[in-house]
């Protein structure tokens, strides 16, 4: 958090439409030599000493601990709450952050300032440069500084630290350990808090044997999870294809349960990438993802275009939530939803259609996973040839949730009747495979443990946080697998006719119970 002092806004002394009313040329400012270098000397003469100036006076970059200290930590500022972690657990800082060892916290870690790493060099023996990634491009410059300055601080980063990979608490306190214990061995109160150590050192379970391991995935009622469900159940049936993924929220299908995916180049480059498997005496076809921002973005030429140019024989899925979801979920051509300032409603289809393509399917329900199933293994098997492309279109769930919510919420106090669909497991059918879960994988499906001392295996369980999107259900259909999943309307405000139902249910319910029970085999104390 921080503190700002706002101004009063003010309008622009020059608005675009008086640039477009009075347009003005310089061919000084165009970016093509000679201009351009005199562009670079304008930045390294005027921009970039103003942009110290501004670092240093708003004190953009912060100093922890004390003034002096016979050896210090320069750090990225993303890094510091991992630094003053490893040294609390040295015994070194404490709680609120206060620390034994001088901390210079880089904010802003371009343009460097001279003056400020010089003033935290002076008097130290060592400095420890943490900086996550490779080049060590900061060490570097700091090294630099040093040398030119003649000072003799000894500067060190990735001898203690590693040159790839996540600086993890483990990691940080590996190397910040190490250099403590080389340069500034005084420091240390003796025995490390090891990481599993509470209390008086008593040893807690290994984490990575207690807790499952919970991949990145999709969110609650996400209409994608059905369609990498149909994919898996196709590839059950036709076997393995090679599967290009794209960037964006369908990416998750690379992780457990669906495991899809062999290549992802980048946004909007999933077909463009499978282009490469475009074999005229290959037996099986690929299958390629885009999501329909990547689509937007570059997908229509640099994917379709591409395909249809090459009279590539692959398969096409264009994952279409009506926005940018994997950004936050802005609006772009093909939302449906009305925007008073940009042009939304604009069909995928047209424009692949448009840029040429014979085969194209649309499934406006992704949550028919039979249907989506079968029009996977159609595009598969189809004697057609040239791009198969397969629209898959279901809104964003994360969107819907915060469109409608507040509107439900708002009907339910102000009495009106409103059903919200629930989604359940019937214990006494459900076998206990779970194979539901391993064709779905929504967080709101879980275990239970059933008190029938006969079985053993937990069953399948529905929690709280289902929105009732029914793709448990449909993928259960779908495999054939179980008839345990069953939909409850809850009815918010109920009406007469509600209540009257209602108790005719229970009246008739609870009849067949007495009857059962008093059929029932019992046997009698002797």
């Amino acid at each position: 958090h921080g503190h700002v002092i706002a101004k009063d806004n003010k309008r622009p002394p020059m608005t675009v439409a008086d640039a477009l009313d009075a347009p003005r040329r310089d061919t000084g400012r165009i970016v093509l030599p000679p201009a351009s270098f005199l562009h670079e000397k304008e930045k390294v003469q005027k921009r970039w000493p103003a942009a110290v100036d501004f670092i240093a006076k708003n004190k953009i970059n912060e100093f922890f601990g004390s003034d002096h200290g016979s050896v210090g930590i320069v750090l990225q500022g993303g890094m510091y709450n991992s630094v003053i972690r490893a040294l609390q657990r040295l015994g070194l800082a404490d709680i609120y952050g206060d620390t034994d060892v001088p901390l210079y916290v880089l904010n802003a870690v371009y343009p460097l300032i001279d003056d400020e790493f010089l003033s935290f060099c002076e008097g130290k023996q060592a400095v420890l440069v943490v900086e996550e990634g490779q080049p060590n491009y900061i060490e570097q410059a700091f090294a630099s500084m040093l040398h030119k300055a003649g000072r003799g601080t000894r500067l060190v980063g990735k001898e203690y630290l590693p040159m790839a990979g996540e600086y993890t608490g483990q990691v940080m306190l590996d190397g910040i350990g190490a250099f403590l214990r080389a340069d500034a061995p005084h420091l240390l109160p003796g025995e490390v808090r090891a990481p599993n150590k509470v209390g008086d050192g008593v040893d807690a379970a290994d984490l990575i044997n207690v807790v499952p391991g919970r991949p990145p995935g999709f969110c609650i009622g996400c209409p994608e999870r059905p369609i990498f469900a149909a994919t898996k159940l196709v590839e059950q049936e036709l076997g393995k294809h090679h599967i290009a993924s794209d960037i964006g929220c369908h990416l998750f299908s690379i992780m457990p349960p669906f495991e899809l995916g062999a290549t992802t180049m980048g946004y909007g480059l999933g077909p463009a990438s499978a282009s490469a498997f475009n074999s005229p005496d290959a037996k099986r076809r690929s299958i390629s993802f885009v999501g329909d921002g990547g689509f937007w973005h570059n997908g229509l030429t640099s994917s379709i275009g591409n395909a249809v140019f090459n009279k590539n024989d692959g398969v096409i899925v264009i994952v279409d939530n009506f926005y940018s979801a994997a950004t936050g979920g802005q609006d772009i051509l093909s939302s449906r939803a009305g925007n008073k300032t940009k042009s939304t409603k604009h069909p995928i289809t047209e424009a692949v259609k448009g840029m040429g393509v014979k085969w194209l399917r649309h499934v406006d329900r992704t949550y028919d996973v039979t249907k989506m199933q079968d029009t996977l293994r159609e595009a598969l098997t189809t004697d057609e040839k040239g791009p198969k492309v397969i629209v898959a279109s279901s809104e964003c769930m994360l969107n819907r949730q915060r469109r409608e919510k507040p509107l439900v919420d708002k009907a339910i106090k102000g009495g009106t009747r409103v059903v919200k669909p629930k989604f359940g497991v019937d214990e006494d059918i459900c076998t206990g495979d779970h194979a539901c879960m391993r064709l779905s994988g929504c967080p709101s499906l879980s275990v239970k443990s059933t008190d029938d001392p006969l079985r053993d295996d937990p069953v399948a369980h529905i929690d709280q946080s289902c929105v009732g999107c029914g793709n448990c259900g449909e993928v259960a259909d779908a495999a054939v697998l179980c008839p345990s999943f069953y939909r409850a309307d809850v009815v918010h405000n109920p009406s007469r006719w509600d209540r009257f139902l209602e108790a005719a249910r229970r009246a008739t319910i609870s009849l067949l119970q007495r009857r059962r029970e008093s059929r029932r085999l019992t046997f009698a104390d002797a």
